[in-house]
């Protein structure tokens, strides 16, 4: 089959990469497997393949929830694809640009369950700030653009550099980051776009909020229940909360960028790496 031959090649690359530092998926004890009660997963490059979502993510997936482990996107995508997300996928709920919100969609209630970080006024007003930046980055960085997906953000503003634009290289990247820094910003680096925002919250602040809210659990006293497979330097906080963090094999694209790596990584990238992962959870 071409996607297994494709894959095939992409593995031995990756191997000759792999260190000490994170261990293969495959090493993953079994009986931390049967612990396993959430699956947390970044979407960019780590669900998606060139881009895309294909069929085979969306089995292993729906392969979790038949299993009972619930399926939450992490993501830094806006608010307008994270309702489509929480509305479709087969997924519990949906923390969205950088951890700014949560979306939860009830469907025996049909009602969508929504939570901010901070309020509709503090928004509007980092809007105007946010702007200010994002015109002065588009004139310092040649080559970089706004976003595709801005127009559906509520929160922060994304920074293309390698996804409808020619790529740029991560020094392009680490520019835009300090901008939004010296403007006294949070900035993100992803696979694709750097995040700006205003606020002290991130992808984990959110997940402990949204699973207080929605789990009534306690995300600091059930963390080794869960997995959380990302791919990118705005992954770093999950993967250094997470013992059982996984970095889909792309990760390696990254390593010198990452505040913290994951424990775990697979041998196939994007979301061929992170069935790869779901297979080994599954034991199949």
């Amino acid at each position: 089959m071409e996607a297994s031959r494709v894959d095939g090649v992409v593995c031995i690359k990756y191997l000759n990469v792999l260190q000490n530092s994170m261990k293969s998926i495959e090493s993953f004890p079994d009986d931390q497997k049967r612990r396993i009660r959430y699956v947390l997963t970044d979407i960019d490059d780590t669900l998606t393949i060139d881009g895309r979502l294909s069929a085979v993510v969306f089995a292993a997936m729906e392969d979790l929830v038949k299993a009972g482990i619930r399926v939450v996107p992490i993501t830094g995508r806006p608010a307008g694809w994270c309702d489509h997300i929480a509305r479709m996928w087969p997924v519990d709920a949906v923390v969205g640009e950088n951890g700014a919100f949560y979306f939860r969609y009830d469907s025996r209630r049909k009602k969508m369950i929504r939570r901010y970080f901070k309020s509709r006024e503090a928004r509007q007003n980092d809007r105007i700030r946010l702007d200010a930046i994002c015109r002065q980055v588009l004139t310092e960085v040649p080559g970089c653009a706004m976003a595709a997906d801005q127009a559906y953000r509520e929160t922060d503003m994304a920074i293309d550099f390698r996804e409808d634009v020619p790529a740029l290289p991560m020094a392009a990247a680490t520019a835009i980051k300090a901008a939004f820094e010296a403007a006294g910003a949070t900035a993100k680096i992803s696979s694709i776009h750097v995040n700006g925002w205003f606020g002290d919250y991130d992808k984990l602040a959110m997940s402990r909020l949204m699973f207080k809210d929605s789990f009534n659990a306690d995300l600091d006293q059930i963390r080794d229940q869960v997995v959380f497979c990302g791919d990118s330097p705005n992954d770093a906080s999950m993967f250094a909360f997470f013992p059982h963090s996984v970095g889909v094999a792309n990760v390696r694209a990254f390593e010198k960028k990452l505040d913290a790596a994951p424990t775990y990584v697979t041998y196939n990238p994007g979301g061929h790496g992170f069935a790869e992962m779901v297979a080994v959870l599954l034991n199949r």
